[in-house]
This record gives C-alpha cells, structure tokens and sequence, in this order.
C-alpha cells in the first residue's frame, strides 16, 4: 500500500488532497504545493497519520490557520497536518472552563465565551490563528496572552505519547512554550475563564478590533507581526527608524501603517519575503545594533 492510499485509509478520501497550494492554507497567501494535505477529525486520527509518516521517514509539520507561517515557493515535500475545522469542537462547563480542540479558531472561542457570558478571552478576539498556535507560541494581544486564561493542555510528543501539561508544566513565556521547546503537538486545551457582563464583554472586544483596524494593515495578506519585540524595543519602531517605512522587494514590503508588519502586496513570493526580511535585520542592526528575530515560522523548499 502506498502513502496515499495508508492516509486514505486513516482520513477517508474527503480529508485528503495531493498537490494543495499552500497559498490557500496561509494567511499570507504565498506557498507552492504540499505533496499531501491532510485534515483529521481525531486524536486517533493524528496519532495514526504521525506515526504513519514517522515510520516511513516521510517528513510532516502541523499547522493550524496558517497565520503565523510562510511557505517556501516550491512547496512542501512531505505531509501537512492540518488541524482546523474539521477538529474544531467544543464544550462549555458549568465553572467557566471551556474545553477545546485545538484547531478552532480564536475569534470562535472568544465568540463562543461571549455567548456563555465569560470573560477573559477578548484580547483574542481579533487574532487570525487557532488554539494549538495560540498555546504553542503563548499568543497574547493588548495586555492579555494565552497563560492568563488556560488552565492546561493535552500534547502528543514527537513519538506519539499523549501528555496532559498544567498551565506551569507549558512554561508560558513571551511567544514561548515547552510545546515549542519539545515540539509537541496540541491537540486540545482547557480554558479557565471569568463570568462577566456580556455587554462590556462585546464592547471590549469591539474596542480591542476598532485599535487593530486602525493600526494594523489588515487590508493586506501578511502573518502578523513579523518580528519578536527584542527587550526593551518595539521591532516596529526600530524598523521605522532605520527608514524602512515602504521598503519593497517585488511585492513583498514593509507596511507604512505599522512596521513591524511585513505585508504581501499582491503577488510577493516566499523568496522575497525571506530576501526582505534578512534585509530589514541587516539594516537595523547596522542602525541601532538590534538583532531582529522573525516571529514567523517558515517551512518548505
């Protein structure tokens, strides 16, 4: 049996594609070709498809919206795992817990604590990413972040072992985890919210996606921030200073709302993106002597 037909076996045809444009999967919208895309429905399924892959030496990666990621122009050789909405359930609790799995998206998990009435999540409101990525990367926006509100999550190491980590056991840094650290999988998550008035809830999410709107070039494909921020800088600052405001290689560019933004104009391809950004470390290190670190994480050729 070959590798298509084994993850047909796991996943059923519907959940399998060959040759997918990765452009379609991020939110940059750049990407060549995954030789195979696939979307489980369950931990077993995830399980299988990884060890599948493991066994046979097949290279995989996880991904979730594709917020956070750039994809080589020649695509991905190997198998994409991709953990969206056809692993996206959730459940409410009567204590202010909601159990998730981990490729529902933020904005859904926000949207469906407003509806039970809890707060907590509403700097999340706006973020583009899923759950997983959310832990993974301890995603935080407007003095909120993903240690604030989780209570523990439930990870598949590199072998397959499931683990059940506490808040303290993620080790929940800035845009850091163990899950990073160890390259753990998420695949659900516990959330400890707070019950609050629905109505300043919803104002406070409105006024938190009012600031982004106004701030961030939400008009253009990108994948967020694309730098860390280094101790004691803003990376957008820095970029600003160093007269990067606009600086374009082909389509890929600098955004003049907000700095720390790499956008895609139109047609910006991997190589590009990549070329920009070693030019914008260059450039501000040369001029303040800050090293940038990318935020994004890129894979494929």
């Amino acid at each position: 049996m070959n590798l298509q037909e084994s993850l047909v076996q796991i996943v059923g045809e519907h959940a399998l594609k060959t040759k997918e444009p990765m452009m379609r999967h991020t939110t940059f919208r750049i990407g060549g070709p995954a030789d195979y895309f696939v979307m489980p429905g369950s931990i077993m399924e995830i399980q299988k498809i990884a060890a599948l892959c493991r066994d046979n030496q097949i290279p995989y990666v996880i991904i979730g919206n594709g917020s956070n990621l750039l994809v080589g122009d020649r695509g991905y050789r190997g198998v994409v795992i991709a953990l969206d909405r056809n692993y996206s359930e959730y459940q409410t609790e009567p204590d202010g817990r909601i159990r998730a799995q981990s490729g529902i998206l933020l904005s859904s998990l926000a949207g469906a604590a407003l509806q039970q009435h809890l707060g907590g999540l509403e700097f999340a409101s706006g973020i583009p990413g899923t759950l997983g990525g959310a832990v993974t990367m301890n995603a935080g926006a407007y003095g909120g972040e993903m240690k604030d509100v989780l209570e523990s999550a439930l990870v598949m190491t590199q072998e397959g072992e499931l683990l059940s980590l506490s808040n303290e056991a993620l080790e929940l840094g800035y845009r850091s985890s163990i899950v990073m650290k160890e390259q753990y999988i998420v695949l659900e998550a516990v959330l400890r919210l707070t019950p609050g008035d629905p109505e300043k809830i919803a104002e406070t999410m409105r006024e938190l996606n009012r600031r982004r709107k106004e701030k961030q070039p939400l008009e253009y494909p990108s994948a967020g921030s694309t730098f860390k921020r280094p101790e004691g800088y803003f990376a957008g600052k820095l970029i600003q200073d160093a007269g990067l405001a606009g600086y374009r290689v082909g389509d890929a560019a600098v955004s003049e709302k907000h700095c720390g933004f790499v956008i895609n104009l139109g047609n910006a391809t991997a190589a590009q993106v990549q070329r920009l950004i070693q030019e914008i470390q260059e450039k501000v290190w040369k001029d303040s002597g800050v090293m940038l670190e990318p935020e994004v994480k890129m894979i494929g050729e």
